[in-house]
């Protein structure tokens, strides 16, 4: 597997990451065991990248994570953990953002103690704070990289002009947006204004929520999950939709001899080097198939034929609803 660079220390990372909200109950019930299971995969496979938050499962993510790098000591120098903050959750889970710097310094100690290391190599602000600018919050992220808690600093769903102005007050490695086949959102400045920046762009949902594998989700497994079942690409009739208009990738993808995954996390790869897909999985089985991708050569005539079969706009319904629209910013 050849490696890329994280932002501008240039980590050495691997091209495929593990998106670790999986390991929290979020897609499906998550065990200790397939949390075990996907990281003893991932060290076997050079898979060096997690992303976790605070926020998931309400540390229940990092908890595992902790666990696991308790019982294998070799792999805390081995991972490069990237974890979030800046999201609280009151008791009847509605989520408010704060960005200020007690709150942050509090939620990273807490991140620090559950994964049980001194420091981590990335450290997110997952949503935004209204009111609170930028650069005030970039200053509290640039302070713990001043005390050694976290080697690298970024920021989640934010726009162009946001990343300009952070980068102007400290380096940021990387921002973290929703991208993929399905989500070409990014391609509207975000994706230009990270690579102009030596920004890493770290790409969630890479494979569309499972749009993008060889078996989507249907209506009843879809309404089992409290996201989905709310998510307008998940909602009849948009769901059936989907699965038809991405039936030819998925018939490609099995000419190509790969699994749709692989080949849509290829097609991010061969997007830019500074883009990391972080796909989440409880399946050991699924991370190998998907780790397939990076390893994976797509000629023009193969790109062509992707877009073809997936061209831009082509997913009925947006990627949020209105509720889940608070948090990200908008720029196009």
């Amino acid at each position: 597997m050849k490696m890329r660079q994280l932002g501008q220390l240039k980590t050495d990372i691997s091209p495929i990451g593990i998106g670790a909200m999986s390991f929290a109950d979020f897609y499906g019930k998550a065990t200790n065991e397939h949390s075990k299971e996907v990281l003893s995969t991932a060290m076997d496979l050079g898979v060096n990248h997690i992303d976790t938050s605070d926020i998931y499962g309400m540390g229940i993510s990092e908890e595992r994570i902790g666990q696991f790098l308790k019982k294998n000591p070799s792999a805390v120098e081995f991972f490069k953990i990237a974890t979030k903050g800046g999201i609280e959750r009151d008791a009847l889970g509605n989520n408010r953002f704060n960005n200020s710097k007690e709150h942050l310094t509090e939620a990273l100690d807490k991140s620090l103690k559950r994964l049980g290391v001194d420091s981590v190599e990335l450290y997110y602000v997952h949503r935004r704070e209204d009111g609170r600018s930028i650069e005030e919050v970039t200053e509290t992220l640039s302070s713990f990289v001043k005390h050694g808690k976290v080697r690298q600093i970024g920021f989640s769903e934010i726009s162009p002009n946001s990343l300009t102005e952070a980068s102007a007050v400290h380096p940021i490695a990387a921002v973290q947006s929703e991208y993929s086949l399905s989500t070409r959102y990014p391609e509207l400045g975000l994706l230009q204004r990270t690579k102009a920046l030596d920004c890493s762009l770290v790409a969630f949902s890479p494979v569309g929520r499972s749009l993008l594998t060889d078996k989507p989700h249907d209506s009843k497994k879809a309404q089992t999950m409290p996201f989905l079942k709310e998510n307008p690409r998940f909602l009849e009739p948009n769901l059936k939709k989907n699965i038809k208009a991405s039936e030819q990738f998925r018939s490609l993808a099995f000419d190509l001899g790969v699994t749709a995954a692989g080949l849509a996390l290829a097609w991010l790869l061969h997007a830019g080097t500074h883009i990391l897909p972080i796909p989440g999985t409880r399946s050991a089985t699924h991370l190998k198939t998907m780790v397939e991708g990076s390893n994976l050569m797509l000629s023009a005539d193969h790109l062509d034929a992707i877009d073809k079969a997936l061209p831009v706009g082509w997913a009925f319904g947006d990627r949020y609803s209105i509720n889940q629209w608070i948090g990200p910013e908008k720029y196009s």
